[in-house]
């Protein structure tokens, strides 16, 4: 059994942000450029859909959108196979299974599930379809039999109850098909959840508080230098808080001491800045002008990649329509075995022919 593969993808409900970014985008990358993943990333068109079944064009207009975001940030279709969601039957089928092994209780409790169903407003008014996002995430997973997700702080809660739904049906269906799936986790702390522009511990597209991979220099700038900062730090010579300040939040993740020689000298790394603003004496507008110039170098060469792919939309279908055939292939694979395993494979099962037909 293939310990090597790799699942991951994003709701088509708007373009990809630097929470994306830092939470999981990243580590894709490196990740396929070893060479040593067979990784797939999926557009969850199905998932989105469960808060947003009375606006499908919502999520028709930002299929390309996330494509091109991929393609952008330096995943590659000869590295990695890229598919859209609904267009692959196991996904349909596979939680039909999975949600008998799973209580109501269960998915209540689930950590994930309460702050979305909280963020959301949904109260009693929720899709049954979103209650069960756990059940449709850990179908994802396993119909690749993925070992690695890669993924924000956010969703290991989704991951644990994935291993649950494995470890059930293994051990209910005396067998091993099912891979237990871990989290790939970014690698600085500082990412594991990449708090908004206003302060929000979370950045959201619903929210309204992100930065975009696609922002152009004027849009990033503003949002930037409109930043939620330390509400402490009035004057200039005031003592300053980095810890739960947005803009050394998002230096902690994106600058580098080289950075510093070249945009902010007086500095010789972040240590040294943060320790100034924690004594008074540097001003707010400093420190996001310099955030602001780390931030457009970084943007700049995503942004050029995805203005050169966004010249040729017909090969964005293209990478997708033979992703996602490579997609059902590889997870009717795993159904066969599925239903082999439960004993519900009827026409091709010698043995239930033989015992109850002939």
């Amino acid at each position: 059994m293939s310990n090597n593969i790799i699942l991951t993808g994003d709701r088509p409900t708007g373009s990809l942000h630097l929470g994306h970014y830092v939470g999981s985008l990243r580590k894709r990358v490196e990740l396929q450029n070893t060479g040593k993943f067979d990784q797939f990333v999926m557009i969850a068109d199905l998932q989105a859909l469960t808060d947003n079944a009375d606006n499908p064009e919502k999520i028709r207009q930002n299929i390309l959108e996330v494509m091109l975001d991929y393609l952008a940030v330096g995943l590659e279709p000869d590295k990695t196979t890229f598919f859209v969601q609904s267009h692959i039957p196991a996904l349909y089928e596979l939680p039909m299974y999975y949600s008998n092994l799973v209580t109501m209780s269960r998915l209540e409790r689930n950590p994930t599930i309460k702050s979305e169903i909280k963020m959301r407003n949904f109260e009693r008014n929720l899709p049954v379809g979103f209650m069960t996002y756990p059940i449709s995430q850990a179908a994802d997973i396993t119909a690749f039999k993925a070992k690695y997700v890669p993924v924000g702080e956010d969703q290991l809660p989704m991951l644990e109850q994935a291993r649950e739904i494995v470890n059930s049906f293994n051990r209910i269906y005396k067998c091993d098909i099912l891979v237990e799936p871990e989290a790939v986790l970014p690698d600085n702390a500082s990412c594991n959840r990449l708090v908004g522009t206003d302060g929000n511990t979370k950045m959201s597209k619903s929210l309204g508080n992100c930065i975009y991979l696609k922002d152009d220099e004027k849009t990033l700038k503003n949002k930037i230098m409109s930043m939620y900062t330390d509400p402490t730090h009035i004057n200039v010579s005031d003592p300053g808080h980095t810890e739960g300040n947005p803009v050394f939040i998002y230096l902690d993740a994106f600058s580098k001491d080289e950075d510093f020689a070249k945009y902010f000298p007086d500095y010789k790394n972040l240590a040294e800045m943060k320790e100034h603003y924690e004594r008074g004496g540097l001003g707010d507008m400093k420190c996001k002008k310099f955030l602001n110039n780390v931030m457009q170098e970084f943007l700049a060469p995503i942004r050029a990649r995805r203005e050169e792919y966004e010249k040729d939309k017909e090969q964005l279908i293209e990478i997708l329509k033979k992703g996602t055939q490579r997609a059902i292939e590889v997870s009717n694979e795993t159904v066969s075995e599925i239903r082999n395993a439960i004993g519900i494979n009827y026409f091709n099962d010698k043995t239930f022919i033989d015992k109850f037909v002939l």
